[in-house]
């Protein structure tokens, strides 16, 4: 008697849904592809592409697009994959210290509509959830009715706990131990997936996936927003420590002699680069501090206390390097209005500090993406369900969006 098999629809199901999601993935990384590519890409045959493909297009996800070779190339033309305008879609919400922008963002990294509005210092969680929620009301408004929105993301200037979302600490915001998923679902009044992450974390996603660092995989986001943070990438994957609190070199020390940071300790990096000792350094008022980059963008030539910042960057910036042998090192937030004046100064320190095997490949780079690295993080990480089980997360979707919102 023969034993019965067991299980193998369900496994070829669990290997569609993944190839499916693949697929998806590659196409929204590339904004369009060709049957042919994704073939290559995926080593898969002719005939079960075409299917994933047709699959996709019955979804609402991706549409036949014109042909690569049409658009200007030679021979054969292969059918080409793009995205529909009318696919799933993502909230993206960057919360900084002053500051919020809310974005509703497509696959393929595009965003549709974004809104922003003021926090008021010492806000609480439910009146900064009351604002973003009307501000994602605001984008969603012309939101195709068809379109399904797949998720919300969330970035966060603070310890957020990996498991479940929690947000340990966000000290410029002054939350301790903040569900804020829910209370951002409790304001929208609907139940769809929220993912909270670290600002430096979602930065450093983003600017890998499709700003600074393509086809890099060794690269750290550096995030300048009031406080310092740092994304990490290495080997291809984020890395994030046991509970998700890793890349806080803002409260690595820098200085024994130095400062009382707000973290307990003396003599943080924080202390000598953050926005408050960059604010105190060229006389402008700390409260002004959350608006740093636009401040440091009106000059044209560095002081000499912005040029020895530069140094004490370039210092830190060694010991990173160092650290985690990255090919590319971007500086993201004010650190970009800043680099644009001290670049020379903080070159000649990282060199002064760092080893000469690990500086030989690194590089500093601006952010691809300019402002918005983090705001796209928080939309990358929204959508990672999606290229887990396209048919799962479209179960879980909330279709005509805009019209339930608004209600």
């Amino acid at each position: 008697m023969s034993r019965q098999r067991t299980g193998l629809g369900t496994n070829q199901e669990a290997v569609r849904r993944h190839n499916l999601g693949t697929l998806l993935q590659h196409v929204h990384r590339a904004g369009h592809s060709s049957r042919a590519e994704l073939t290559s890409i995926m080593g898969l045959n002719r005939s079960t592409i075409a299917g994933l493909v047709g699959e996709l297009e019955s979804l609402g996800i991706t549409e036949h697009a014109l042909p690569a070779q049409a658009r200007g190339g030679a021979g054969r033309p292969s059918s080409g994959v793009g995205l529909s305008d009318s696919g799933p879609f993502v909230i993206a919400v960057d919360l900084g210290v002053d500051r919020m922008d809310v974005a509703r963002v497509g696959l393929g990294g595009v965003i549709h509509e974004r809104a922003a509005a003021p926090i008021v210092g010492g806000s609480e969680a439910w009146q900064v959830a009351g604002s973003v929620a009307a501000l994602v009301r605001r984008v969603v408004e012309d939101a195709p009715a068809s379109a399904p929105l797949v998720g919300i993301g969330i970035s966060v200037p603070g310890l957020v706990r990996r498991t479940d979302g929690l947000i340990r600490l966000a000290p410029n915001l002054e939350w301790h131990d903040v569900s804020f998923g829910s209370i951002i679902l409790a304001a929208l009044g609907v139940d769809v997936p929220v993912s909270i992450a670290n600002d430096a974390d979602l930065g450093a996603l983003a600017e890998h996936h499709r700003g600074a660092g393509i086809d890099i995989d060794d690269l750290i986001y550096v995030s300048g927003n009031v406080g310092v943070g740092a994304g990490i990438i290495t080997g291809g994957m984020r890395l994030e420590g046991a509970g998700g609190y890793a890349g806080e070199i803002g409260h690595l020390r820098y200085n024994p002699e130095g400062r009382l940071c707000h973290c307990g300790n003396r003599g943080c990096w924080e202390t000598e680069v953050g926005a408050h000792a960059i604010a105190r350094a060229i006389g402008i008022p700390e409260d002004q501090a959350a608006s740093l980059g636009e401040v440091l963008a009106g000059y044209r030539e560095p002081t000499p206390e912005l040029r020895l910042i530069g140094s004490h960057l370039g210092h830190g910036l060694a010991g990173l390097v160092n650290a985690f042998n990255p090919q590319v090192v971007v500086l993201g937030g004010y650190f970009r209005a800043l680099f644009r004046l001290v670049r020379v100064d903080v070159q000649a320190a990282l060199a002064d500090r760092a080893l000469p095997a690990p500086l030989e490949s690194v590089t500093l780079a601006l952010p691809g993406l300019g402002a918005d690295s983090v705001l796209l993080g928080a939309a990358e990480n929204a959508l990672e369900p999606l290229f887990i089980d396209p048919v799962a997360s479209l179960g879980t979707a909330l279709v005509g969006v805009g019209t339930k919102l608004a209600g």
